[in-house]
């Protein structure tokens, strides 16, 4: 047996599939090298298995074939904002200015770079309403550490050390207490109410003289526009504590409403959602943030500045805007080709484009949950923001599992939703369809979840079994993250 599928081949590890003696390349051996590594220099083999030129090829479209990815359909991962990726913003990134630069390079020959840097800043202060920011953080989960980090430098320089305490509600997404308590910050939890918002008096009996701050998602992760945000704001505030939002969720305000307006001190923006630079891999992610005047003089360093026509990094802590920085985050600046591709896009959208996205995020999110409120449970009642949330309630009564449900999306050619999150809701399943599927994509979605829950009534044993059609299985995700195997070693034959 072949163990392919059709034109999906099987395609075993390249130990399994090359030999060390194999090469798609010949090359001389160098001439006249010296060693320069002393006992550090190895001639030894690598063991690295070689392949010829078509079985490279071969190897990893083969492998390729086994992602989902945006380029292959909707990809309705909730709270990650898997958009199109414009093949623009491609083209730009590439360009030779962009894409070879060097992080060590003198300032005087990247003044391009930076001057694109300066004007992404200037149109991500724009769209939020906010006095400062910084391009460093690599990501949404360094930008909440930069931002906490500049609250806590507040805090030091205020003489005020003694608030510790930083809310963060039950419906947060998990890097917000981790970052919290990362910082020697006490985490305390504020609960939902069964709209679920913030319980603005929950919140409220949780302030005290070692209030520090709160961490707010908004829209927050239950698809829901946090509607006490400004009171939340005020009371921060006037108790003398700061508000920072996660910016997660951006994709659904953008271009519609300013944070700064909102009265929120710090934010980070996930350039790989809002922006459509390519996630979902493990990275390259971009997470620059926005400071308040209330925080603009604690953010880190360096900052790109234009004098006398040039641009130039400012990083020295002996200058007036950085003497109450926390510091330098990072090594170099960022990540330039992110950089490229969300310049590309917001140029290309303009600002009304820009508001368009939020619009037909929203309204996107709120067809799937017209479409499949029948069908499906929607967690909560009335209209969502971008992303629409369901429980686990149309499957009481059944042997199926969100789990099980979400396997038996794989067989029907779909990557599952994102399940169990947030927490407080019982076998949650998180939807974000975005800005980019058209109707015919988003119809197509939910004829296919209308069938496998007419399915899961009459064939609820198949569920169990999903998924049947992919090159493996299902697995035990919970051993495979607390036990991962993550070094081949070849099986020796046992002796007869």
């Amino acid at each position: 047996m072949s163990n392919n599928r059709g034109l999906d081949h099987d395609e075993k590890l390249l130990f399994e599939v090359g030999d060390i003696s194999k090469t798609g390349v010949d090359l001389p051996d160098p001439e006249n090298i010296k060693n320069m590594l002393g006992s550090s220099c190895s001639d030894t083999e690598i063991g690295l298995a070689g392949l010829s030129e078509p079985e490279t090829l071969r190897h990893y479209v083969r492998l390729s074939r086994k992602n989902y990815s945006i380029d292959a359909g909707l990809y309705p991962l909730g709270s990650c904002t898997m958009k199109h990726n414009p093949r623009l913003n491609e083209k730009m990134a590439r360009l030779e200015g962009f894409s070879e630069i060097h992080p060590l390079q003198p300032i005087s020959t990247c003044q391009g770079a930076l001057e694109l840097i300066d004007l992404i800043s200037t149109w991500l202060k724009e769209l939020t309403g906010m006095a400062a920011i910084t391009m460093t953080p690599k990501a949404g989960a360094q930008g909440e550490l930069c931002g906490m980090m500049a609250i806590k430098q507040a805090l030091i320089f205020k003489k005020e050390s003694h608030r510790k305490v930083v809310l963060v509600p039950d419906s947060a997404h998990g890097t917000n207490p981790a970052t919290a308590a990362f910082l020697g910050f006490d985490v305390r939890t504020i609960k939902s109410t069964q709209e679920g918002l913030i319980d603005f008096e929950d919140f409220k009996e949780n302030i005290d003289e070692h209030f520090a701050g709160v961490m707010i998602t908004n829209p927050n992760t239950c698809g829901l526009f946090e509607s006490d945000i400004v009171k939340i704001s005020e009371l921060t505030h006037k108790s003398g504590g700061y508000l920072y939002c996660d910016g997660a969720n951006f994709n659904a305000v953008v271009g519609k409403l300013k944070p700064g307006d909102l009265g929120i001190d710090a934010m980070h923006i996930n350039l790989h959602k809002t922006f459509s630079t390519p996630h979902g891999g493990g990275g390259p992610g971009s997470g620059p943030v926005v400071f308040s005047k209330r925080l603009e003089n604690f953010c880190p360093t360096p900052l790109v500045k234009k004098i006398n026509g040039k641009y130039d990094l400012i990083e020295n802590l002996d200058n007036k805007e950085l003497s109450n920085s926390f510091g330098r985050l990072n090594v170099f600046h960022g990540q330039m080709g992110m950089f490229v591709r969300a310049m590309s896009y917001m140029l290309s959208h303009g600002s009304d484009g820009l508001r368009q996205v939020a619009e037909d995020a929203v309204l996107n999110a709120n067809y799937l949950r017209e479409s499949l409120s029948m069908h499906l449970t929607p967690a909560f009642q009335g209209y969502c923001m971008h992303e629409i949330l369901f429980s686990d309630e149309f499957l009481s009564d059944t042997n199926v599992e969100t789990l099980d449900f979400a396997k038996a999306m794989i067989d029907e050619g779909y990557h599952p939703m994102t399940i169990y999150f947030p927490l407080v809701i019982h076998g949650a399943l998180l939807v974000e369809p975005t800005e980019t599927e058209s109707k015919q994509s988003l119809d197509h979605f939910i004829e296919t979840l209308k069938g496998l829950v007419a399915r899961v009534k009459n064939d609820s044993d198949s569920f169990k079994e999903a998924p049947i059609f992919t090159p493996i299985r299902r697995l035990d995700e919970t051993q495979a993250a607390r036990k991962p195997i993550l070094r081949w070693r070849e099986e020796v034959p046992a002796k007869a």
